[in-house]
């Protein structure tokens, strides 16, 4: 029972990786349309003068990070080659909480490579996030990127608070006390002694 529902597990993070990828592909085919040449139109508002659209090509990493760097592809190899090897480590096991977090960041790096490879290296960039009051202009994104970065950052709480609970549980199970044929009440660890 505890392998079929794993499995159904691994079918909702398949579920997410395709979710992100067509989101991502077609909010990007529809910016490529709309808005091309990229970073010819003004910025289009979705609220307000904060956050906009504003189509760039981003040939860097994600936020524009290590742009037309020879570096990129390879740390793109080891953060894909670590991301499928703790996916590996759970599949057909592990809790459902890490099952959806890896299908955002499995999608999202899945669209930005499609988008690189069918780009001829760049990737289109249209989020904007600004508050224009005090100068701040944070990088432009796409939804792979913002998939991305969420689904590392509740990975990161997932691995650090869901760490802690497992060992609660198992110090609950072994502090937890059985009952005896006799009628009294005894630790695991009493059981464990001849």
């Amino acid at each position: 029972m505890l392998a079929k529902r794993a499995r159904l597990y691994d079918i909702v993070a398949f579920l997410v990786v395709v979710v992100v990828l067509a989101l991502d592909q077609w909010t990007k085919a529809l910016v490529v349309e709309h808005l091309s040449p990229p970073e010819s139109k003004p910025p289009i508002p979705l609220i307000g003068q904060y956050l906009v659209v504003y189509y760039i090509q981003n040939r860097g990493a994600a936020f524009g990070v290590l742009s037309n760097s020879v570096f990129l592809s390879v740390l793109i190899a080891i953060a894909i080659a670590v991301v499928a090897y703790l996916y590996l480590r759970i599949l057909n096991s592990g809790p459902f909480a890490f099952k959806p977090i890896f299908g955002m960041i499995i999608g999202g790096a899945l669209g930005n490579l499609l988008d690189r490879a069918h780009n001829g290296g760049y990737v289109v960039d249209f989020i904007s996030f600004r508050i224009p009051q005090i100068g701040y202009y944070f990088a432009i994104f796409n939804v792979a990127d913002a998939c991305i970065s969420v689904g590392v950052f509740l990975l990161f709480v997932a691995i650090v608070f869901g760490g802690f609970q497992h060992k609660r549980e198992e110090d609950s199970t072994k502090q937890a006390p059985t009952m005896t044929k006799s009628g009294t009440l005894r630790s695991r660890e009493q059981d464990a002694q001849p």
